[in-house]
Order: C-alpha cells, then structure tokens, then sequence
C-alpha cells in the first residue's frame, strides 16, 4: 500500500492499493493538452453531466432501502451460468466473430481471428476492499486462468465494476497489451502492468494492435476510485474493427446525440455490447435506461434496425433500485416493438451475431414478473404468458 497525508491531520494514513494512482508527470501533461480537459477536469460530451445522485436524498433512501425493493433487486435463485469450457472456446468462430459474455459489462470478443477482452471483472466484489460493496450474483462462468490468450485488454473507464485490479494483476502476468482511455494507465502501472504494453487514448484516438483498429470514442460518464475523484482519467466508448468485422462496446454511457456521429464515422457494427442496466432517475445522465440503449443502437446503425445488440452492465451486480431482471425484460420487450435482433446469452454462453442468436428469457426461471413500460395494447394472450400487465412508459424512469 502507497500512503497518502490527510489534509486536517497532517498525517499518513493507508491507501489501498484498489484506489490506484494519479496520472503525473508526462501522463498529466498529456492530460492538460487534451481539448477535452478543461477547467481541470475532463469535460462530457455537450457539458458537464450530473454525476452525483438528484433529487430527494430521502426519497432514494426510502426506495433503495425498501425490503419488497430490495428482494426484487436480486434472483430469487441460482442464475443459469452457461459451463464454458476450453474446447468451446478454442473452436473458431465460423463466421469470424463470436461474443462470450462473462456478466456486466465483461465480454471475450472473438474477431477476424483475434481475441479482445472488454472489461474484465473476475473479481467477487467491485470495491476496493475484499469485504465490503456489491457482491457477485453468479460466479465467473470461466477461469480467468482457462480463457486462453487474449491480444488485447480494453477498458472503458476506471470505476470497480469496469476496472478489477485483482482480474489486471493476473493479467499483467500474460503478453496481452492493453488499451485504456486517457489517464487510466496511472492504475496498470501501478499495478504491475509495463508501460510498453499499454496503449493510452484520448477520445478519437486509434491504435493498431495484431491487425485490430482500436478507436477510443466519446462517452457521457465520469470516473474515479479514491476518496477525492480529481477527474483526470477520462471515459470512452470503443470501436473495434478487424478485416471484416466491426463491434461496439459502450462501456458506460448516459444517452447523448453523440451515438450517431460514432455510427456515421465508423458504423455500422455486426454487434453493439450497449450499457443498459443500472439505472435510475435519480442519475439520468450516466446510464442508460433499455430504451436509451436500444435507441442509441440504433443511432449507431444510421438510425434503422441492424446487427444483434448485447444488453450489458446488468444481472450481475446491484447497482441500482430497479428490479434485478427489469434491463432484460424491458429490453426485450422494447426491441420486439423495434424488429431489432437481440440476444440474451446466459453468462458464458458464447455466439456468434452471424448465427443462431440465443433469445430465450432465461431470468424468468429466477425471478419475479416484471412489469412492462411499454404503451402498446397487451392481449390477453401476452399478459397470461407473463404474468404482468401494462405500465405508463414514464414508469421507466
């Protein structure tokens, strides 16, 4: 653990070595050059969003903290984990591009043959303390140990749920390079990773690793991990385009007119992994609720139906007072009304957007029914099948 002076003590208390470390030197520099600091901190796309919970503070307390809420924020089971084995993940993809999500916002992509690793969490808690904060709601579907080889690490921002310096450390030990917004790489270093196997971006930044285009794009979030979240690590979406195939990853993201620039400039995608889960009014701009996610999908895809999504940032964490299985039922619900292709992989479950899309709700098996947001007319039929009813559309957010 590095130390660090309380400024009412004048003493050296403990710093975890979770929280990471402050970009300095030349890496600060950088930072200052950057058109997208300002003001002595990184700026959001179209001004400054609200990071910090809005409204009644009480009112969230009382919601957050209810027991019918907070039983319908967790399976009422075992979540179905698809065993991922070796074999399964050896096998080439036959259509040159293969998702695997491992839950949240961790996902192996398999692209015109090389292998990208968005996100990993492996770790049992996103917190900087192995005893406290969110808890695992399944286990990891897969070994970090058993993945295999993978050519590139890339992370979107340095919250714990995104960046797990546990899941880093283990892979600092691997040849895999890493690709990080700006200011991010102060915590790899820190951690154990060389400075020449990290490739650092701003947003609009692209780099080349084993024929794989990296594209750093813009994002509308915020970041931080210690006691004092100075704003100097920056937040991306990324792009990554191989030969023959091109994907998405949002990270974390509030809905911002920016989607359809990033489509205009490098859509349209064979798959988007779009941040839909976690959300809440009381925090608008940061995350997305299923609508947004489908509708910034979209915009990515010139603004018509195209490509598979990949609902992430949901089903493995509580983060937020929704219902557990509310970004999937909704989700589904919104793209049906769309004619957009999603799919509902269960943890592990690999598949290829070119294929057989697995589409099952397989969290209604654990769960209690969720209620719908939509408008459009319910048939009987429909109802009975699911066993909930209609809901005003503002009752999404």
């Amino acid at each position: 653990m590095a130390g660090f002076r309380s400024p009412s003590s004048g003493l050296r208390t403990p710093r975890p070595a979770a929280f990471g470390a402050d970009p300095t030197g030349e890496r600060m520099a950088r930072i200052r050059r950057s058109p997208h600091f300002r003001d002595g901190v990184f700026q959001n796309p179209g001004g400054t969003a609200r990071t910090r919970p809005s409204g009644s503070a009480r009112e969230f307390a009382k919601i957050y903290f209810d027991r019918e809420s907070r039983l319908r924020r967790a399976p009422g089971g075992p979540i179905p984990v698809h065993a991922t084995t070796l074999a399964d993940l050896a096998r080439q993809p036959a259509t040159g591009l293969r998702l695997t999500w491992m839950g949240h916002s961790s996902v192996l992509a398999e692209i015109d043959g090389r292998r990208v690793l968005f996100d990993p969490v492996w770790g049992e808690r996103c917190s900087p303390f192995p005893f406290a904060g969110p808890k695992r709601l399944h286990p990891v579907p897969v070994p970090l140990a058993a993945l295999g080889p993978v050519d590139v690490v890339v992370i979107s921002h340095d919250h714990y749920d995104h960046l797990d310096m546990p899941t880093i450390k283990a892979l600092a030990g691997t040849d895999t390079l890493f690709a990080v917004p700006l200011g991010v790489g102060a915590h790899l270093e820190h951690w154990g990773v060389p400075a020449d196997r990290l490739r650092e971006l701003d947003w609009h930044e692209s780099t080349r690793v084993a024929g794989l285009t990296l594209t750093a794009t813009p994002a509308r979030h915020f970041c931080g991990r210690g006691l004092r979240n100075t704003q100097h690590t920056l937040w991306a979406s990324w792009v990554v385009a191989g030969e023959e195939h091109r994907v998405y990853h949002s990270g974390d993201t509030g809905y911002f007119d920016g989607f359809r620039d990033i489509g205009a400039a490098h859509g349209p995608f064979d798959a988007t992994m779009i941040q839909l889960g976690a959300y809440s009014r009381f925090w608008p701009d940061i995350h997305m609720t299923p609508a947004e996610g489908l509708r910034a999908h979209l915009d990515l895809q010139g603004g018509a139906p195209a490509g598979v999504l990949l609902p992430i940032h949901w089903g493995t964490f509580n983060l937020a007072p929704h219902a557990w299985a509310e970004p999937g039922e909704w989700t589904k619900d919104a793209a049906g009304e769309a004619g957009q292709a999603v799919a509902f992989p269960r943890p592990g479950e690999p598949f290829e957007p070119a294929g057989e899309v697995p589409v099952e709700a397989w969290w209604r098996a654990v769960s209690e029914p969720v209620a719908h947001a939509w408008r459009r007319p319910r048939s009987a039929e429909d109802v009975a099948g699911t066993g909930v009813g209609d809901l005003d559309l503002a009752g999404e957010r």
